[in-house]
């Protein structure tokens, strides 16, 4: 199916597919290099469109059909293109999906754009990443690297080339931790985690509970399951925790 395309004043054009329906509408919002055709936002379109609700999936910039490089963005940059496509394609209350980086995203748009939002579904979620698990775990001759440098090549378990960690990507993640200054999230919040997730540990959705404020905040943790969630069980299980929040 053709994507769609917002294309912003700035230059920026992000890819997207709507599905128009009641509200309060779902926001997919995807991880850290990929893209909107991948297994759970499809899943998820399919499950809004049975049940007629407004559904959107979009690419960040440098990521899947939209403009630019990857290598040039951030999350800073990732973040405004969400709240751009949450503002210019969506209308009401929404209940975003995270998943991984999208998690943090989400998390983001919750303390700019509250207002906006009905609940939020984090899977694998992923907050403050590029300072909690990308620089803690860098040698001293990896930051020595890429401060000089401006990069670092990586390997990846999802890519037969290396990743490119920018040093941009390192000091912009900074200027967006959302675990260390207060995080009022007044909405239902369900977090999703699998305990074989070998990218990001439970402990980072323990330190989410325990860091929020919220009065609807719940942990469900999946024996077994590990990052992608992806598996039909998992998929089934996004579901019900959106049907619970709707």
């Amino acid at each position: 199916m053709t994507h769609e395309t917002l294309t912003l004043p700035d230059g920026r054009a992000l890819a997207y597919h709507r599905t128009r329906g009641r509200g309060p509408g779902v926001v997919f919002l995807g991880g850290f290099r990929s893209d909107m055709t991948g297994t759970k936002a499809q899943f998820l379109e399919a499950w809004a469109r049975a049940r007629g609700l407004g559904f959107l999936r979009f690419d960040y910039t440098g990521h899947g059909a939209s403009s630019g490089l990857f290598r040039d963005g951030c999350v800073g940059d990732w973040a405004r293109d969400a709240a751009d496509a949450l503002t210019h394609l969506t209308e009401g209350p929404q209940i975003l999906v995270g998943s991984s980086m999208g998690g943090w995203i989400a998390l983001l748009l919750a303390t700019r754009l509250p207002g906006r939002l009905r609940g939020l579904v984090g899977i694998a979620a992923a907050p403050d990443f590029t300072e909690d698990s990308m620089w803690a775990n860098f040698s001293e001759d990896q930051r020595r690297r890429l401060s000089s440098e401006g990069a670092l090549a990586v390997p990846s378990d999802y890519s037969d080339e290396p990743y490119v960690i920018t040093r941009r990507l390192i000091e912009d993640g900074r200027r967006n931790l959302v675990l260390r200054d207060p995080l009022d999230l007044p909405f239902p919040v369900r977090l999703l985690h699998g305990t074989a997730d070998e990218d990001v540990d439970t402990s980072v959705a323990l330190r989410i509970l325990a860091h929020a404020t919220a009065e609807d905040l719940r942990l469900t943790l999946v024996k077994g399951a590990d990052h992608r969630f992806s598996a039909p069980e998992n998929l089934e299980l996004t579901a019900r925790t959106l049907e619970e929040i709707l």
